[in-house]
């Protein structure tokens, strides 16, 4: 209820929110430059394409060996990994029934499953396979090698495998690979930005040749590196790349940290670009307690931008040092108040554009 002398205020105060979100729908606002016309250098139906609204909803949901969550095992209603009225999927490997606890758990099937790969790993795996014959996209995250060995032609042969095996799937498959280049733990074999992105193009034309075509390139350093500016100098060019990404954590020296803080300077840098962002590892700490559903509901505003169009929630604890260690674990299992923030996040419109049913929970 409005109070008083307080109506006057309120009308202006709704009059200004709608205001700031017609521009927010526009792409502007703030100061910030319109967000650029999207564009891909794929041909829709053979690669991953954003879609014309909203945004896909992914996670990276390992198995508890790989620093994932465990999951009760399915109920009869609604069935594992589906909707009432639908037949239940059934799991082959212990990769996809974590994806299908994860799925359970948000009451959707996701639009995009992650996996990580190391360099000379074979894929796409059981899991890999899985994944793309249930109808969602494979994002595949590949560790590098040495970026001068790579151009020059050392690696070439596995190159080829690897397009090869990607190709005969017959798939849409985002590629993601050497995420994080631009962090001083990747140096030793990222070596500059010159041989980054020369690697890079080396890559990509060994695809190109095997006529790996239904592959997207996502290009992703961390989204902290672009506040020193040093993110940015590792960047290919527009017509090597299919999407823009960054990985979001907050960062383990923060008490707290807005995910619209963390992607300030990298959503800054993107407008220039005529790409579609993906935020391929977005977690909320397990330190923030109470305030983790808060984050969350503050993280579907901050996504909900115009060129944004996949988010990739990443609920794994791997990257803590150990048990204790809160503040880079991000599992939301067990939180009852974070799984139903985070469920609210992958139910709405917004992040459900191939409208997908939903179960009630």
């Amino acid at each position: 209820m409005v109070h008083g002398g307080s109506r006057t205020a309120a009308l202006s105060l709704r009059t200004a929110g709608a205001a700031l979100a017609a521009l927010t729908a526009a792409g502007c606002g703030g100061g910030a430059v319109a967000t650029p016309k999207i564009t891909t250098t794929v041909k829709a139906g053979v690669a991953p394409v954003p879609p014309a609204k909203g945004a896909y909803f992914g996670a990276w949901a390992p198995t508890v060996e790989d620093g994932g969550a465990s999951y009760p095992r399915p109920s009869a209603s609604p069935p594992a990994g589906g909707v009432p009225g639908q037949k239940p999927e059934k799991a082959g490997t212990e990769g996809m029934a974590s994806v299908l606890g994860f799925e359970r758990q948000l009451g959707r099937k996701l639009d995009i499953a992650q996996t990580y790969h190391s360099w000379k790993s074979e894929f796409p795996d059981a899991t890999d396979k899985e994944i793309l014959a249930g109808d969602r996209y494979l994002l595949l995250t590949w560790a590098g090698a040495d970026t001068k060995e790579i151009v020059s032609g050392k690696h070439d042969a596995l190159l080829r495998e690897r397009a090869r095996a990607v190709r005969a799937t017959g798939k849409p498959v985002f590629l993601r690979w050497q995420r994080g280049m631009d962090t001083t733990g990747r140096q030793a074999k990222v070596h500059s930005p010159a041989d980054f992105i020369a690697a890079w193009k080396h890559v990509r034309a060994v695809f190109a040749g095997e006529r790996a075509d239904n592959v997207a390139w996502v290009w992703c350093p961390t989204a902290g590196g672009f506040s020193p500016g040093t993110a940015q100098s590792f960047y290919p060019g527009d017509d090597q790349v299919d999407w823009l990404c960054a990985d979001a954590q907050p960062g383990s020296t923060y008490e707290y940290r807005d995910i619209s803080q963390t992607l300030e300077m990298f959503l800054e840098w993107a407008r220039q670009r005529p790409r579609p962002i993906m935020i391929a590892e977005f977690g909320v700490p397990q330190s923030y307690g109470e305030r983790r559903a808060e984050w969350l509901r503050k993280a579907a505003r901050t996504l909900q931008d115009p060129q944004v169009k996949a988010v990739v929630y990443f609920n794994s604890d791997e990257q803590a040092e150990d048990r204790r260690d809160k503040r880079r674990s991000y599992t939301v299992n067990g939180d009852k108040r974070a799984v139903s923030a985070l469920r609210e996040l992958a139910t709405v419109p917004y992040f459900n554009p191939r409208n997908l049913p939903v179960t009630s929970g």
